[in-house]
This record gives C-alpha cells, sequence and structure tokens, in this order.
C-alpha cells in the first residue's frame, strides 16, 4: 500500500502538533518496511533523511510553496503519483477536498476552534470550521490524541466510534535522559534563568491562560519574593494581554521570557525549575506535563478536558481559573518534601505509560485495516 503523509509540522521549531507528527511519523518509518511511504514537506530539508537512509520504500517530495499554492501543488501530485491513501497529521484541507479515489486518515488534536474560538486564532478557527465537518464526513479513519478528544469529537459531530482510532503521543525520549549538571549550568547563563525559578511551558496565546498564572504568581512573590516565573515558548495569538498583566501587577522584572527552546535545553530547564505550572484552559492532550515529570519536575496543571487524563496521580489538579488555588499549589510543592517526592517518584512511572513506538504500532494497524 502506497501511503502520502503531510510532514510540514514536523520540520522547524515544533509546538504541539508539529512534536506530535515528527513522534508518530518517525516511529511508522521506523517500524513499517512493507507499505510505501511519500512524504510531503513545504521545505528542502528533509527531518526523516536518517531514517530513509539505505530504504527503498520512502520517499521524500519537497513542494516549496506557501498556503493555498501548497495545497494545490500537493492535490496534483497525489493526482500524479495515486497512492491509496493520505495521512494528515495536523491539518484538515487536503483531506476535506481531496478527490473521492483517495483514502484520508486524519488527526483531531482539538476542537478548540468549536468549543473556545474566542481563545483561538480566528485565522485558525476559520480554516477549521470550514474544513473539518467536510474532512470527518471524508475519512475512512480519524486519530484522537486522546479519550476526552474522542469524547468531544462524538459529542459535537455526532461521529462513530467505530471510525476513531486513539493514538496518544509521547516523550521525546531526550527528555529520559540523565540530566548533565555543567550543561545545565550553560542553560542557565544562555537564557539567564534566575537561582530559584517557578516554570511554565507552551505558545503565548489566551488558551493558555498565562494571565492567571500571572497573577497567582502575586502572591507567591509575597511569600518568596527571592522567586521567579519564567515562561518558555513563542508568541502567539493575542500573546499582548500577557503583558498587560505584567503591567497590572509590575512583574517586568520578575517574570522572564526566554522564548523558543530546543528539546535539549527545554529539558534541563525543567530540570532547574522548583515547580513546572500548566494552567490551560484546554487541551487535547498536553505533553509537557510529562516532559516536566521525566525530567525530575514536580507538576501543577489544569483539572480541565484532556489534563487529568494525562497527568493522573503524578501531579496536583486545580481550577485553572482560579489564581489562589494554583497559587497553594505552588506554595504547597515548595514546601512540602514529602508530596513533592512522592509525585516525583509517581512522574518517573506515569511517562512510562507513553510510549511512540505504541501508538506507531497502533497507526500502522489502523493504516493496513483499510487495504
Amino acid at each position: 500500500m502506497k501511503i502520502a503523509i503531510d510532514i510540514r509540522d514536523a520540520d522547524g521549531q515544533r509546538t504541539g502538533k508539529g512534536f506530535f507528527s515528527f513522534g508518530l511519523v518517525s516511529n511508522i518509518l521506523a517500524q513499517d518496511r512493507e507499505n510505501q511511504y511519500v512524504l510531503y514537506s513545504d521545505k528542502i530539508h528533509n527531518p526523516f533523511a536518517e531514517i530513509m537512509e539505505g530504504r527503498e520504500n520512502i520517499e521524500f517530495i519537497s513542494l516549496p510553496q506557501t498556503g493555498l499554492k501548497w495545497h494545490l501543488a500537493a492535490l496534483k501530485s497525489l493526482k500524479s503519483i495515486r497512492p491509496d491513501m493520505y495521512f494528515a497529521p495536523t491539518s484538515f484541507i487536503i483531506p476535506a477536498f481531496a478527490p473521492k479515489w483517495l483514502k484520508t486518515v486524519i488527526v483531531v488534536h482539538d476542537l478548540v476552534a468549536f468549543l473556545f474560538p474566542r481563545n483561538h486564532s480566528q485565522k485558525a478557527v476559520f480554516i477549521e470550521r470550514l474544513t473539518l465537518q467536510r474532512a470527518l464526513h471524508r475519512a475512512a479513519k480519524v486519530f484522537v490524541v486522546s479519550e476526552n478528544t474522542q469524547n468531544d469529537l462524538i459529542r459535537l459531530f455526532r461521529y462513530p466510534l467505530s471510525r476513531t482510532v486513539e493514538v496518544p503521543p509521547a516523550l521525546n525520549d531526550l527528555y529520559r535522559t540523565e540530566i548533565d549538571e555543567k550543561a545545565a549550568e550553560k542553560v542557565r547563563t544562555k537564557f539567564s534563568l534566575p537561582a530559584k525559578f517557578i516554570l511554565a511551558v507552551g505558545t503565548l496565546e489566551p488558551r493558555k491562560n498565562f494571565a492567571n498564572l500571572i497573577k497567582s504568581f502575586v502572591m507567591i512573590k509575597r511569600k518568596y519574593p527571592d522567586y521567579k516565573l519564567v515562561i518558555v515558548g513563542k508568541k502567539g495569538w493575542k500573546h499582548h494581554e500577557i503583558d498587560r498583566a505584567i503591567r497590572l501587577y509590575q512583574l517586568k522584572s520578575d517574570v522572564i521570557f526566554p522564548g523558543y527552546m530546543k528539546d535539549e535545553e527545554l529539558h534541563l530547564t525543567y530540570s532547574m525549575a522548583e515547580v513546572f505550572v500548566f494552567p490551560s484552559l484546554y487541551e487535547g492532550f498536553g505533553i509537557p506535563p510529562l516532559e516536566a515529570m521525566a525530567s525530575g519536575c514536580p507538576v501543577v496543571a489544569s483539572n480541565v478536558a484532556s489534563i487529568p487524563e494525562v497527568v493522573g496521580d503524578a501531579g496536583l489538579l486545580i481550577d485553572p481559573k482560579n489564581a489562589v488555588k494554583i497559587s497553594d499549589a505552588i506554595v504547597s510543592l515548595i514546601e512540602d518534601t514529602q508530596v513533592r517526592n512522592m509525585l516525583l517518584e509517581r512522574g518517573i512511572q506515569r511517562v512510562k505509560q507513553f510510549s511512540w513506538a505504541n501508538s506507531a504500532s497502533i497507526a500502522i494497524e489502523a493504516f493496513n485495516s483499510l487495504k
């Protein structure tokens, strides 16, 4: 069977969906030597070049276009090579408008465009509302990243459970490696990280709820004035709300934004943080809490959407809209060594439950069921 895959988001500075695309596709390619794979990118660089060495069942096609032009070029190429299936890990556009003879498999990461449109990019909301329902109707299988996303899909679209397959994300194996203290100090110097800090990770956008985290940090500063708040991530849609919160609470020198970090840098940053906080209002999955656990950092996380499903009993779950609760949970992990150590031990076991190899096996089985 010839399977075409959109790998555009698997390269470059990856965020949530990009990490998923890279992790899943790399493990699919590593495991499956029977099916033929055609990888479509909008870049010349091939992130799977190493896996492809000596392999005859993988082809890489670069279409150096952007936006609508890329999709039109990809559709033209698909009609030329006529694969049996098209797998779209991060986009619904081609699956929504693919020719009828082409089987499609899509991934629904979350339904934030339908549940919380005001907390999401207007462009993304428009595109997903235009394409998702059509893509769902045409899809042979739909991968979901969590049970929560699966439930949302069934509830909002009355989508049949039989056509969905749960394919959860997992950690980059780098986060399971031991901490190099000298390398950690180099990262501290590079990003000007303070001696004591609370850490948050995510794109700077309203859904991540960082403005409320900053509000909670005001209470922490009263008790622990030497602590700083470090928020790692790229600027996203409406990031100015975070700037307003910093000005409102006069925390300009106490909140640090290092920007985007590579995995190896982020792994070491987690290890140096006192507490990791994940106050998101909605996630389809949410990988950062697992990264923190694997790196030896205790976790405070939201009790909404898929996050409890990911964190389990290995973190403190809080109401993300309640700044006092967020603050109290962070302080408890600073002060209570027994609870802190218990969560660290549980975290090590929790991350073992998520594996890219297992998720890739599930995906390959689903592909083969469509032959």
